[in-house]
């Protein structure tokens, strides 16, 4: 512990004494749900996960981040104390049950413990990346009407140039020392009550904790409303069935990732990098702090794993103490599993989970599984197997319908035809924010009460119940001679050595589509004429490619900035469509 002053040593003391009321603090945010459940009823407030942890656990490393000298870190006595306090002061400027509140923070203490105690208000906490561009993260945060903006100093300057979509704030926070000029400052963590009043409001499961939004790598973010209920599945789901919780190490490249794992008793290490730029992570500090942190498990997408992998083969790096690996975001080629495979011990597994903000996880597979069984058929063209479903989790496909869909049995398919992926489950959120229009279609109502969610992906599931990803329903390539699926077709042309990613796209109207490749090479110096042939031959040697003739060449693929993975193809096609006509 990095504490220099007599007074912290006294505030940390005060922690200590405090204990006993972090279990009445939990024991009145969730106040025993009755659910009929038993034991494992949800709890009626997230947040009480934390102080629960913090009342078994107090004297635990909770969470370690770099700071300008050596590392910072916070036991979990320290991050319970600084969520109640910020909860006492949040209570004080007039933060209610149900106010909106925008929270612009970095990965931090302070964006753990702000986020902690907004759920223990009851408030709901609004999340989007500031990376989508600023034009969506204007109309996204006008859609939500906020009422409160918790934010770091450059967030406040990004709201008083743009002011319009913030007419509805009457509470300004900032996490940052301006004397005043941008708003109450949130209040320095010696500066917190010795012991803070418990929060007493009283919550539901069904209450809203959170609204999430969506990449918008099919169409414009979307929010996705969280109710506390959905948040306490999530944590079940990780604890059961990856085997996270207390005594783990995790160093998570997703932000919202590392609020599960203090929950789940886990100590978090903030990895220095940008969340915003994952492909840009400078391997060195992220490699540095697994290792001299003993982190044993990382979430983070394929971008980064890729950089990471990569720079370990390259420099004959060993990652000894990381038993688990979560890639998601985007399809896992069985190359890159191989990779860190290699770069883990023997015992060591990578793990990816399959679903969307809308829902997550659903479907899980090993990647141990991916390379010895289903890798090869992904290369054949079959798709991308995603797993079996999680504990609690159906799934189904059903007929590919552009409108509503009154009813699953009338549209369910049979095994490996593919269709649209539909989900149920209690992970499955209920509704997007704001958005009746959206929600009309993404759901499907039971006679029972309960409802579907349409992924917006198309698949298959095959004979032992593996659902196989083959790419959006948005991007499915409606040609004359039939439905080409980006999935299936791109993973032929993935092969070719020159190739480091390719997309494929349609250009002209539905049912007559001119279906066109386009790749971003790994090596620019290859030959465009003789790469060109090469891809040909490619697409003649399968049936569901060969009436692919339309190669080009892109410089860098336009990705979403949560994944920078996800392709944006609608973008591609409009590129495309040009280039065709030159």
């Amino acid at each position: 512990m990095m504490h220099s002053s007599k007074h912290s040593d006294q505030h940390r003391e005060g922690q200590r004494a405090a204990t006993s009321q972090y279990i009445k603090y939990g024991e009145e945010l969730h106040s025993a749900a009755d659910t009929g459940a038993g034991p494992n009823a949800y709890w009626n407030n997230i947040a009480s996960a934390l102080f629960t942890i913090a009342s078994s656990r107090p004297d635990e490393t909770a969470l370690i981040q770099k700071k300008r000298v050596g590392f910072r870190r916070w036991i979990f006595a320290e991050i319970a104390h600084n969520a109640a306090g910020y909860a006492q002061f949040l209570d004080e400027q007039g933060v209610q049950k149900g106010d909106r509140v925008i929270l612009m923070v970095k990965p931090s203490m302070e964006f753990i413990c702000l986020t902690f105690a907004l759920f223990s208000i009851g408030a709901v906490v609004i999340l989007i990346d500031p990376g989508m561009g600023y034009r969506n993260l204007l109309k996204c945060i006008g859609s939500v009407r906020p009422r409160v903006f918790i934010g770091i100093p450059k967030a406040h300057i990004f709201k008083r140039l743009f002011p319009k979509p913030f007419k509805s704030v009457e509470i300004n926070i900032c996490v940052g020392h301006v004397l005043g000029v941008l708003g109450k400052e949130l209040p320095r963590q010696h500066r917190l009550p010795a012991a803070p009043e418990a929060c007493r409001s009283r919550t539901s499961a069904e209450d809203l904790a959170a609204v999430i939004f969506t990449t918008g790598s099919t169409g414009p973010p979307k929010g996705v409303q969280y109710e506390h209920r959905i948040f306490q599945a999530q944590l079940e789901q990780i604890r059961e069935f990856y085997g996270i919780g207390a005594g783990d190490i995790d160093q998570p490249a997703f932000p919202l990732f590392a609020l599960f794992s203090i929950a789940l008793g886990a100590t978090v290490v903030i990895p220095d990098m940008d969340p915003t730029r994952p492909a840009k992570v400078n391997p060195v500090k992220f490699i540095q702090t697994i290792n001299d942190h003993k982190v044993s498990y990382s979430f983070g997408s394929p971008a980064i794993w890729n950089v990471i992998s990569r720079y370990c083969m390259d420099s004959g790096i060993k990652l000894p103490s990381l038993k688990k690996v979560l890639m998601a975001g985007a399809p896992v080629s069985g190359e890159l599993i191989e990779r860190v495979l290699k770069i883990l011990k023997s015992d060591a597994e990578v793990h990816i989970p399959y679903g969307a903000t809308e829902s997550l996880p659903i479907v899980s597979i090993t990647g141990s599984y991916v390379v010895e069984k289903t890798w090869p058929l992904t290369c054949q063209g079959k798709g991308s197997c995603v797993g079996r479903p999680l504990p609690g989790v159906s799934v189904v496909i059903i007929r590919v319908v552009d409108g509503p869909v009154a009813d699953v049995k009338g549209h369910k398919l049979p095994t490996y035809e593919i269709g649209e992926i539909v989900v149920k489950g209690d992970v499955v959120t209920g509704a997007y924010d704001n958005n009746e229009s959206e929600n009309r279609v993404s759901k499907i109502y039971d006679n029972d009460g309960g409802f579907w969610h349409r992924i917006g992906d198309v698949g298959y599931l095959d004979d032992e119940g593996y659902l196989w990803f083959c790419g959006r329903k948005a991007h499915r390539v409606l040609t004359r001679h039939g439905i080409l699926y980006t999935i299936c077709c791109e993973a032929i042309f993935n092969q070719h050595p020159a190739v480091f990613r390719s997309a494929l796209v349609g250009v002209g109207p539905s049912g007559d589509q001119e279906p066109v490749l386009i790749v971003q090479l790994s090596d620019i110096r290859y030959d465009q004429k003789k790469f060109f042939t090469e891809l040909r031959q490619m697409a003649d040697r399968h049936e569901h490619t060969a009436c692919i003739r339309h190669f080009l060449c892109h410089p860098d693929f336009p990705v979403d900035i949560r994944h920078n993975a996800k392709i944006f193809r609608e973008k591609l096609a409009v590129w495309a469509a040009g280039h065709l006509r030159t």
